[in-house]
């Protein structure tokens, strides 16, 4: 069998390029190699997270395939678990790797298709082949970013994650009182209201009930101070800081109907280190695009947005949408919106309200770049 070979249209055969596809798994990680379309490939199997045995296996399948020292090595693997540090060390070690959105794969669409870590590693390597032979629409590439604009959004992203463990807890000490007719506001005095609450007939507060409630305001008061130590550290990086990303968020706080909050996920999660060529990519990354469906005359559906996209932006975006309708009356998104959705009925409304968020933020993308204040906004007084 001819190794080290890659077959091209013309008929003609390189010895160029190495590709490599990572199947990950906690328990082992399967690779396989392939010098091109219609090469067999050659599949291994090491520890997980084993650097050595991975540089091992590549030189071993450059010399299986009879390919030149400093040969080209081109690997991917799927977005996930492992993020994006195998990524940065592949490339420190010369690999140019691509980490591909598991979602936007394209599959068999029998009712029943056979899946295995084997058949997923053969068809990541074909498709990485097709990426990097010019086919751009075979799968989409995650864009990666640095550690130091990875690690900006570990702070916005706790906050969010305490507030719903917030919330969560809150609902856990109302449901708990509820069983007995008893509902009493979350706060600092709560134990001591507890021993005074007494049920329907006289009685106190079953003792395993109390204990139960009180060992989730404790978790409620600790969360409670974390959210407080994280808003100061958010408020004195606001106040401190010369970095890039902090001047964006004070740009978009600017505006009446953007808090901080909001400012802060905009600008970690989208705007501070993504570089967008057109507004299409704006709305897409947060999944707010149409998704029609048409086939001839008799199939004209619209299936609604894609949602495929950062879902702490097309959350927020939303959530700041209705906000800007608020605090933005005289803008002329609020206006279009007005004309076109503001007549019609809560669903259609609902409906109205995504189109305003993809526009908004389109247009605070163009507002951060070229500093043109979105047509007929106002800005906070200073």
């Amino acid at each position: 069998m001819a190794t080290g070979t890659t077959r091209t249209g013309q008929g003609k055969t390189e010895g160029r390029t190495l590709y490599m596809a990572f199947e990950l798994d906690d328990k082992g990680w399967k690779l396989g190699f392939t010098t091109g379309l219609g090469q067999r490939a050659r599949r291994r199997q090491v520890k997980p997270r084993d650097r050595e045995a991975i540089l091992r296996e590549i030189e071993r399948a450059r010399r299986r395939f009879g390919l030149e020292e400093g040969v080209r090595v081109v690997s991917c693997y799927e977005a996930g678990r492992e993020g994006f540090w195998l990524h940065r060390w592949l490339g420190s070690e010369g690999v140019e790797n691509r980490v591909v959105d598991a979602a936007s794969i394209e599959v068999n669409r029998r009712a029943r298709r056979a899946k295995t870590d084997r058949l997923d590693l053969a068809q990541l390597l074909r498709k990485l082949v097709r990426y990097e032979e010019g086919d751009r629409k075979v799968w989409s590439v995650v864009q990666v970013p640095t550690v130091e604009e990875e690690d900006a959004r570990h702070l916005t992203r706790e906050l969010t994650t305490l507030r719903k463990d917030r919330t969560r807890v809150l609902n856990r000490i109302g449901g708990l009182l509820a069983t007995q007719g008893v509902a009493l506001p979350v706060r600092k005095s709560l134990p001591e209201e507890l021993d005074e609450v007494r049920l329907w007939d006289g009685s106190e507060l079953p003792a395993g009930l109390k204990a139960r409630v009180y060992r989730a305001w404790e978790q409620w008061m600790w969360t409670q101070g974390r959210i407080r130590d994280l808003e100061q550290e958010r408020r004195d990086l606001l106040r401190n800081s010369e970095a890039d990303e902090i001047k964006k968020v004070r740009q978009l706080m600017q505006l009446r109907g953007i808090g901080d909050n909001s400012a802060w996920v905009f600008v970690v999660e989208l705007f501070g280190w993504r570089k967008f060529r057109n507004r299409r990519e704006v709305g897409a990354l947060a999944g707010l695009t149409p998704t029609p469906r048409k086939s001839g005359l008799a199939l004209d559906q619209e299936l609604g947005i894609s949602k495929a996209g950062n879902r702490h932006i097309r959350a927020m975006a939303i959530e700041i949408a209705w906000g800007w309708l608020r605090y933005q009356p005289q803008s002329a998104l609020s206006c279009w919106y007005q004309e076109r959705f503001g007549d019609n009925s809560r669903r259609i409304r609902k409906i109205g309200i995504v189109a305003v968020a993809r526009r908004l933020l389109i247009e605070l993308w163009r507002y951060l770049e070229t500093g043109a204040i979105p047509d007929g906004a106002m800005l906070k007084a200073s």
